[in-house]
């Protein structure tokens, strides 16, 4: 939903102030880290341990000021990798991890501290499978928002603005909401019944709004328990019914087939969409039916869906390791993620009337303001609240293999 810029109102206070621990986004350093094919990151790995001396692996590798083949740093947490300094690394790749690329795409990534140049270690500690990672996007009037993702996000857009992510829980094993000190006990008091983290994080999905992000909160239980379903729906599509067990699917008669197969050999090097016949158009293969609100999906000024085909097909630089490895043909594994990629954006989009009736109702309604939290010490949060928990409960291996002193 889009809206104009807003500061904390009489109705709304921001999510900044809800939500108060923030991280910014992981950067990478190096474009062959991370991609749509495991495989593909494997072989890069290969080639550069495989290199014939150091001044051709820190060709291949890329130094930059906060990484370069010497660069000692401990492991990232949750990850058995080598700390060895990468100018003698001679083991295999580390087991690449899924990560959300951007507001829709997800990608591999070799979970290595040594080859990434920032990668946001506090996020790294908390992140298992209760997390839910809220990505508030960056940039003028960004559409969408809020993106949510259960895998570790890297909170750029598609034309590479950061933005600003907020986990859901402070401390792994979903301990610790992400969240005003006794919000959620005084949004149980005016709604008369209990208020979960996650039902706040549902309401957020469905009932926020502008940039940066405000969140209305509505004093009418009705209207609470009508945005909260309203935003798990959301929150399902979003994260790819990550903690349901069930994947998101179209109902019977309007799920996406391969219509026209795509090749074996190469790969498609046009994307396009036929109106008429509902198909989206890669090379020779065809996808149908295909809703025009998938293909006219739009994030930070990008079409989805051509941003998503443009990051498996565009062709690399020759003697990069962004060149390595590239599938010879189409992976069956990409047909299966645009797949539930369009259907995502397809489900999505029609959340957005029943967003728009909410907006509305919780206009026409009580609300629980700035001006109560304040009044109830909910806000302004104490300056701990933005910083991250202490969440060391083993040790961590540090540099060359040494434990650190906590």
């Amino acid at each position: 939903m889009k809206g104009g810029r807003v500061t904390a109102t009489r109705d709304a206070a921001l999510l900044a102030d809800l939500m108060p621990w923030s991280v910014r986004p992981p950067r990478f350093g190096r474009g062959w880290v991370a991609g749509p094919d495991a495989g593909a990151l494997r072989a890069r790995w290969a080639r550069l341990v495989g290199a014939g001396d150091e001044a051709e692996r820190a060709a291949l590798f890329r130094p930059s000021r906060a990484r370069t083949l010497h660069t000692s740093v401990p492991q990232l947490p949750g990850q058995a990798t080598s700390t060895a300094r990468l100018a003698r690394e001679d083991g295999p790749c580390p087991e690449p991890v899924r990560v959300a690329h951007g507001p829709f795409d997800q990608q591999w990534l070799i979970p290595d501290h040594r080859v990434l140049d920032a990668a946001r270690p506090e996020l790294w500690r908390v992140a298992d499978d209760r997390q839910i990672h809220v990505v508030e996007a960056g940039g003028p009037d960004p559409d969408p928002v809020l993106t949510f993702s259960a895998l570790l996000p890297d909170g750029h857009s598609p034309a590479g603005r950061p933005g600003l992510i907020r986990p859901l829980y402070r401390r792994p094993g979903g301990h610790e909401p992400n969240l005003a000190p006794g919000l959620l006990a005084h949004l149980g008091e005016r709604l008369g019944r209990p208020v979960a983290a996650e039902d706040f994080l549902a309401w957020a999905a469905a009932a926020h709004r502008g940039a940066p992000c405000a969140v209305p909160l509505t004093a009418d239980p009705e209207t609470w328990e009508t945005g909260v379903e309203l935003g798990r729906r959301a929150l399902w599509l979003h994260t790819r019914g990550a903690h349901s067990g069930e994947r998101p699917r179209m109902p019977g008669g309007q799920r996406p087939y391969v219509r026209a197969a795509l090749p074996e050999r190469g790969l498609p090097d046009t994307i396009g969409y036929d109106p008429d016949e509902a198909a989206l158009l890669l090379g020779e293969g065809r996808i149908s039916p295909v809703p025009r609100a998938a293909w006219e999906a739009h994030a930070g000024g990008v079409r989805v869906l051509e941003a998503w085909f443009e990051r498996r097909t565009a062709p690399a630089e020759p003697g990069t390791l962004e060149a390595v490895g590239a599938p010879a043909g189409w992976p069956r594994a990409w047909t299966s993620e645009l797949l539930e990629l369009i259907t995502v954006l397809a489900l999505l989009a029609e959340l957005r009337p029943a967003r728009q009736a909410l907006a509305d109702r919780v206009a026409e309604g009580p609300v629980v303001g700035p001006e109560e939290l304040r009044a109830a010490g909910v806000l302004p949060v104490a300056a701990g609240a933005r910083r991250p928990a202490s969440v060391l409960d083993h040790q961590e291996e540090g540099p060359e293999g040494q434990f650190a002193l906590l």
